[in-house]
């Protein structure tokens, strides 16, 4: 089992520090909460753990592999995948297509065969489709394989952003806000997937707003606040803490 561990990053822009000595652990296995209000830092440190940005202090391992400076695509190859909070999807193109993007770390054909239609490039897009459509099943979603992504309610959206992700066959995802926009109903659909995931053996690590979500979900949470961890511990313990109640609340 695979572990995530962030010892003390920071990163600064300049003279102005966006997260500073931050420590946490996301464990295989387990879904991992962060949360903070807006502008906490949560955003740059997911960047920073895959790679987008450049970590000014501290360390990033995943298991025996120090990404600390890892480009992104290194950083993918480890076994770590993340969604964004804006969804970036092909509008275009179908449902089943944009996810079998997502398996392309997976493809052992050429460009080259897969431009010429050779047999051997038709037989692996024909095992990805396959696989794509597995992942639409579980997702509630096998319907509107053929529909243009762009077509559907943006709660529908956000699953295929995160079947997109999860079919690069990770050993941990990064989940950044992945319930924003949609009802309850809708959220604690995709929260049981989640669990789903994690009790499969894969880590998660969960950015998020809503706090209710979070805490019904989660093993254990860390709490961000300009940039500082002011918080972690078991949800009971988070929301309990004065320091959580002020930075969602003030005092």
């Amino acid at each position: 089992m695979t572990t995530l561990a962030i010892d003390h990053v920071s990163k600064n822009f300049g003279g102005v520090s966006a997260v500073s000595d931050i420590s946490m652990q996301v464990p295989a296995g387990r879904i991992t909460g962060l949360i903070g209000p807006n502008g906490a830092g949560k955003t740059t440190l997911i960047n920073l753990i895959t790679g987008i940005l450049t970590v000014s202090g501290g360390s990033i391992r995943f298991g025996t592999q120090d990404l600390t400076r890892a480009p992104a695509h290194m950083v993918a190859r480890a076994g770590i995948t993340r969604t964004f909070q804006n969804i970036r999807l092909l509008a275009e193109a179908s449902v089943v297509d944009n996810v079998m993007i997502g398996f392309y770390r997976r493809e052992t054909t050429s460009t080259f065969a897969s431009l010429l239609g050779l047999p051997a490039a038709r037989g692996e897009t024909g095992t990805l489709r396959a696989r794509a459509l597995t992942l639409l099943e579980r997702f509630g979603m096998a319907h509107l394989a053929e529909h243009e992504a762009g077509g559907l309610a943006y709660g529908h959206q956000r699953r295929v952003e995160t079947m997109r992700a999860l079919a690069s066959d990770p050993a941990l995802i990064l989940l950044d806000e992945p319930v924003a926009g949609m009802n309850d109903i809708e959220a604690g659909e995709l929260g049981q997937i989640f669990a789903g995931l994690a009790r499969d053996g894969m880590g998660v690590l969960l950015i998020e707003h809503n706090v209710r979500f979070v805490t019904s979900l989660c093993h254990h949470i860390y709490v961000l606040d300009s940039g500082r961890m002011i918080a972690s511990g078991t949800p009971a313990e988070v929301v309990s803490n004065p320091a959580v109640i002020a930075a969602y609340l003030g005092t």
